[in-house]
Formats: structure tokens, sequence, C-alpha cells
């Protein structure tokens, strides 16, 4: 199955500011979708995000868009709406020197995040069709390849998304999230094997 991912628009936030699942508008989607139509083919069935900055775009795309909670952004808890200056710099040295399962008080970490993403993905790459666009975040699209591209943690946390982009992933072998058991003996979730090719990135 051929999935487009498509980042929303640029949010109407001032810069400093940290937004996850902060829900804010977005700039207007109308160019933004001319543009992306020119990569999806007829008849693409849209999936998004339920914040208004990617469920804008995706009804600009489809008036039937349906809505996945599960492509939200990452959750970043009690940070969310503060200004990055702002929150406590051991907690932001805490998540800088464990990216992949350190969470914001009350957030969700990148792992949490990744876990939902590719449950998503494989429940809708289960059903008919060809090909699938999926509006949403720059946290999710990189933790979706990061996961079927068998990325570390540390080149997909910093794959370069703009605002608007679009990128193509394809799948072969839709592979969900097996169980294993770490250190302490808790279930945890790993991923499979995952079969599928980026065909391009940020366009």
């Amino acid at each position: 199955m051929q999935v487009f991912l498509i980042r929303h628009p640029r949010p109407l936030l001032e810069s400093g500011v940290c937004y996850g699942q902060l829900d804010v508008e977005g700039e207007d989607p109308r160019p933004l979708a001319r543009r992306l139509r020119s990569f999806l083919p007829a008849d693409t069935p849209v999936v998004a995000s339920p914040l208004r900055r990617a469920l804008g775009l995706a009804k600009a795309l489809d008036t039937q868009a349906r809505v996945d909670a599960r492509l939200m952004e990452i959750d970043f808890g009690a940070w969310e709406g503060q200004r990055w200056s702002d929150i406590d710099r051991q907690l932001l040295e805490q998540w800088a020197a464990d990216v992949l399962h350190f969470a914001p008080p009350g957030g969700e970490s990148a792992a949490l995040l990744q876990a939902r993403v590719v449950d998503c993905m494989n429940s809708l790459c289960a059903e008919p069709g060809k090909r699938l666009a999926l509006v949403t975040h720059a946290g999710a699209i990189r933790a979706a390849l990061g996961y079927w591209l068998q990325l570390p943690i540390g080149q997909w946390s910093q794959l370069p998304l703009a605002f608007g982009s679009i990128s193509l992933l394809e799948i072969e072998s839709p592979a969900g999230l097996q169980r294993a058991a770490d250190r302490h003996g808790e279930a945890k979730q790993e991923p499979a094997m995952a079969a599928a090719q980026l065909l391009y990135i940020n366009r």
C-alpha cells in the first residue's frame, strides 16, 4: 500500500512555545491543498488527526476525510503551551538523555507515540485499497518512518519535515508490534520486522 504522509500547515502560534496536542489553528490550508493534490491520485482516502491544524487541511483535500485520534501529535503533558525557555532545564536534560522513553509530566514518550501511530497504520493498511493519505504531525510522521524503515530514534527524531510537506511510504508487508519482556520482567512493545520503502520525503 502507498501511504502519503502529510504534515499540517504552520500553526498560528508564536515561536518558542511547546505544542504537541495543544489544539491551535493552522495557516490557510487551501493553497497547500491545491499543491498537494498534484501528488495524490484521484480518490485517495484521507484520514487525519483531529487537531484543527491537521483536520483543516484534510477537509480541504477531501470533504469526506475521516478522523483518527491515534494520528495526533505527541502529548507533552504539563509542558503544553509553555515557552521552552520556561521548562525545567533538568527535565529537558533527562529528555535529551533518553529521547525514546522519557515522558514529560502528564505526557507520553516517543515510544508510546510510535506504538499508537503504528497501530493506526496497521489497522488502516488492513482495509481494502492501494493507497491512503494521512494528514498528521511531524512527530507522528517521523515515528511512522522510524518504525517502517527500522531507523534508530536518534535518526528518525531528526528527519526534516516542512509544514505542508508530503512524503510517500510504500508498505509491502504490514507488521504489528510484538510483545517482549524488558529486564524488569514487564511487558513492552517492540517493532516486528516490516517491509517498506520510502519513495520520497519532505516534498
